[in-house]
């Protein structure tokens, strides 16, 4: 009896079953099966959401079954940490309505995450101890039982939680008032204790935490972590990395084996500039491995820092990121708000001046669009998609077309010639080659990013260039143009069948 509960409570399922089946009938295989459910940490029931992996070309991520995953995230770092089940129910009912599939959260968060306590005053470690994570008997009764529910939750509602185990100042303090706490032996420790308590869920390990690796110890730690996480979910979820704004976890980590797939923090700037270029940089390394910017500009967040000088960033600075990402070739997509991230709302201190409480915040139209794109690049062949600007002709002002800044135009297309997009920033004048498309005849639609509508233009023959302006002309209004070979009869952009 005891040999089966410890192999129930190390998740040994099918080797209990058998040992039991011996000689115990399937009553009492039910009853120990329950009792050992009762004492056995984290979550062992097997989730809805299916497995991830990479596709067989590695620049996207699919499922088990090789059906297309669109990681469309929402950066929600302190979500375990601030909101009760309540208040976390609430924000993932709304973010599963809006089309998410990721919710990015740290389980050792950044705001004092070590010994401010959650929501039930309950804290992560004792005495900040990676290798002894505070746990009590009982559903609810510790800050890791609150964890459980919220990936729980999560996963009910078809979201999937992108998982960072730690913030990155508790491995490099850096400039903030962090405590370093890991060492590449309690960061293996930790990281098997994680991937064993996770090891069913629907979700994908995140390390780093916006922290640079500069030291050989900072690149053992996450290593080790690697390593153990590995050890405790049998290598069951992908592993990527969070690195610092204005870099990406190819810089330091790119030949390592665990890391499945390349993050990026292209960061809080409202330009297109050498970070979002790098995104299509990224793309072309090799080995391939799928890329996605896991924190760009936020939504009413400072632009660039410097609110004096350039504001708060609003819907549209936040959409010119998700197209010019996907279209240099990302996987997917993270969207952020300033007040969501740190779950702020009176009397919490405020980090950089948000603008309103995070339950108000989730209601900002940047949030809503986001789920837009997913559809149009997924109404059309998704895995055989690529970057390629060269269906842009380049104007005799460059900086007009393809453009600069804020108006640069980008575009993408599916490599059979199927299909082509260009995203377009403003109501400029610009060409297109026609014979990127397959066949004789072309259809060609705008797309509107901002409520996910389609307007057919016509069908063309496909013959050499041809200029397009986009319906808001002159105006500081995004659309994307999507060119279609007539004899596929896709459906309109967005909708998907």
């Amino acid at each position: 009896m005891v040999t089966l509960i410890g192999l129930f409570h190390h998740g040994d399922y099918f080797r209990a079953f058998e040992v039991a089946h011996v000689s115990m009938n399937f009553r009492k295989i039910l009853s120990i099966a329950i009792i050992a459910a009762a004492f056995a940490p984290g979550l062992r029931a097997a989730g809805p959401l299916p497995r991830l992996r990479v596709s067989d070309n590695h620049h996207f991520l699919v499922t088990a079954d090789g059906a297309p995953f669109f990681y469309l995230g929402d950066t929600a770092w302190e979500l375990f940490h601030r909101l009760n089940r309540e208040e976390a129910e609430f924000y993932l009912k709304d973010r599963a309505g809006k089309g998410f599939t990721v919710i990015q959260a740290v389980a050792l968060a950044e705001l004092d995450g070590l010994n401010a306590p959650n929501a039930y005053g309950h804290r992560p470690l004792a005495d900040n101890d990676p290798t002894q994570p505070a746990v009590k008997e009982g559903p609810a009764n510790d800050y890791w039982d609150h964890v459980d529910f919220i990936v729980a939750e999560a996963n009910k509602l078809g979201l999937y939680v992108g998982f960072l185990p730690t913030w990155g100042d508790k491995w490099n303090r850096g400039s903030g008032m962090g405590l370093e706490i890991f060492t590449p032996e309690n960061a293996e420790a930790y990281g098997e204790w994680l991937g064993r308590r996770y090891r069913d869920a629907g979700l994908i390990w995140i390390l780093g935490g916006d922290r640079k690796v500069l030291t050989e110890q900072h690149r053992e730690i996450i290593r080790s972590m690697a390593r153990g996480l590995r050890k405790g979910d049998g290598g069951f979820h992908l592993i990527t990395f969070h690195p610092r704004g204005g870099s990406g976890s190819a810089e330091a980590f790119h030949g390592e084996p665990w890391l499945d797939f390349n993050m990026r923090q292209n960061g809080h700037v409202a330009e297109f500039n050498p970070r979002y270029a790098a995104t299509r940089m990224d793309y072309d390394r090799t080995p391939v491995k799928p890329v996605l910017d896991a924190e760009p500009l936020y939504e009413d967040h400072p632009v660039s820092f410097m609110a004096t000088n350039f504001g708060y960033a609003v819907a549209g600075d936040v959409r010119r990121p998700l197209y010019w990402d996907l279209f240099g070739g990302a996987c997917g997509h993270t969207y952020g708000h300033h007040s969501v991230w740190q779950m702020w709302a009176p009397p919490a201190k405020p980090v950089n001046n948000p603008l309103m409480p995070w339950s108000a915040a989730i209601n900002q139209p940047g949030a809503e669009q986001m789920q837009h794109a997913k559809a149009l690049l997924l109404s059309r062949p998704y895995l055989t998609r690529i970057p390629d600007d060269s269906v842009i002709v380049e104007d005799r002002v460059n900086t007009a077309v393809p453009g600069a800044g804020r108006y640069h135009f980008a575009a993408t297309r599916d490599e059979q010639g199927s299909y082509a997009m260009v995203y377009v920033p403003v109501g400029r004048a610009f060409k297109v080659r026609m014979d990127m498309i397959a066949g004789p005849r072309v259809m060609a639609w705008w797309f509107n990013p901002r409520d996910g509508s389609a307007q057919r233009i016509g069908e063309f023959a496909n013959i050499g260039g041809r200029e397009f302006i986009s319906p808001d002309r002159n105006e500081d209004r995004d659309w994307v143009l999507v060119l279609d070979d007539a004899a596929k009869k896709f459906p309109p952009p967005g909708q998907i069948k």
